[in-house]
């Protein structure tokens, strides 16, 4: 079977499901990815990795009889237009699952909360949650402290700058890690957030700028099409060999955009990485091999966060957790313990906690720590 049929076997359109309306035989998930916008270059990988969740979980004879469908919707486009499409599929769907920029998320919770289950599975900006809403990725702390630590005290960098895109969850990174870097005896040096969304970066300026200031380390906060630009520009930079890049959004696909990196100098900190090599992450790349053979899009950070949600939902509704005022307390009870009914139909068990550094190795993320 090939990737376009094993993905129509259980996707199915929103208009057409907004025609037809509910379908109590099936648990459908309305699947929020960016199918367009800076992040758009993640949403294939995303799309696979759900698909091949949903596959599992109807092989297993679905959840609870119920057959189980993705209901895609572009969330790469402006906030409140996500947030409407959304808000149209209530009642038509059982829950959503998906990743986008937390300016898409923060509208969304907005939109659903006490309406539906929702459950963002990408790094966050961190701080409360209004009632239906779980979060599977890291804060900005948890995510990145340990990175910035690890390379202040191996690599002995202390002129940080920091650049990102001027949104929500960039910011939140900003503020983090300044705070982190001072309390480690190091000085951030200049600060930049470029317009989001926007045309593209200036990625020659913002590289000149960063020479200018000096600096032996950089906390690149941008995503998508604008981080791999300025990795791009600056691999090719004479700062390429000598100052440090630390991501908290580099994932395989962008570096892939980006031309791949030899410097030796450019790190990411993610929740996994295609070849990190461990047992988990081994069998489920085979899992994703076998169905859409050895060509389809990277299974990502992001995409396994995906797969982790559709399995997180399976697993709220055969706990009777899926419900908007039930969904956090039952997705922190689940998450804690791997039960082993309500997982019944996910082959890895519960997502894995905790993330791992990375450095780039031409095209590929090769891992170096644990975090």
């Amino acid at each position: 079977m090939d990737s376009s049929a094993v993905v129509n076997a259980v996707v199915r359109d929103h208009l057409r499901v907004a025609v037809d309306g509910p379908d109590p035989g099936a648990l459908r998930l309305g699947l929020l990815l960016p199918l367009s916008g800076a992040l758009g270059l993640t949403g294939p990988s995303g799309l696979l990795a759900a698909a091949l969740a949903a596959t599992e979980l109807n092989a297993a004879g679905g959840v609870a009889g119920r057959r189980v469908q993705l209901v895609p919707v572009d969330a790469g486009r402006l906030p409140h237009e996500v947030a409407r499409s959304a808000v149209g599929l209530v009642g038509l769907v059982d829950a959503f699952v998906g990743f986008h920029t937390s300016d898409v998320h923060r509208a969304l919770e907005a939109a659903l909360t006490g309406r539906a289950p929702y459950v963002f599975t990408p790094p966050h900006e961190g701080g409360a949650r209004l009632p239906g809403v779980v979060l599977l990725g890291d804060s900005p702390g948890r995510q990145l402290a340990p990175a910035v630590r690890w390379l202040v005290d191996r690599r002995g960098v202390r002129r940080w700058a920091l650049v990102g895109s001027d949104y929500i969850w960039p910011r939140a990174v900003h503020r983090v890690v300044a705070d982190l870097v001072r309390a480690l005896g190091a000085e951030v040096v200049t600060t930049r957030l470029v317009p989001f969304p926007g045309p593209g970066v200036d990625a020659e300026e913002i590289v000149a700028r960063l020479a200018r200031a000096r600096v032996d380390a950089v906390l690149l906060s941008l995503v998508g099409r604008d981080l791999a630009l300025v990795n791009r520009v600056f691999s090719a930079s004479p700062l390429a060999g000598r100052v440090v890049r630390l991501s908290g959004s580099l994932e395989e696909n962008a570096l892939l955009a980006a031309g791949g990196d030899d410097t030796g100098e450019l790190y990411a900190a993610m929740r996994s990485f295609a070849g990190q090599g461990d047992e988990r992450r081994i069998a489920l790349a085979e899992r994703h091999r076998s169905l859409f053979g050895g060509r389809a899009p990277v299974l990502d950070a992001y995409a396994e966060g995906c797969y982790d949600g559709v399995h997180l939902v399976a697993a709220l509704a055969r706990s009777g957790g899926l419900t908007a005022g039930r969904a956090q307390a039952g997705a922190a009870a689940l998450l804690h313990r791997a039960e082993r009914d309500a997982w019944s139909g996910a082959p890895l068990g519960p997502p894995r906690s905790g993330g791992f550094l990375a450095r780039a190795d031409g095209l590929d993320l090769r891992v170096i720590a644990r975090l």
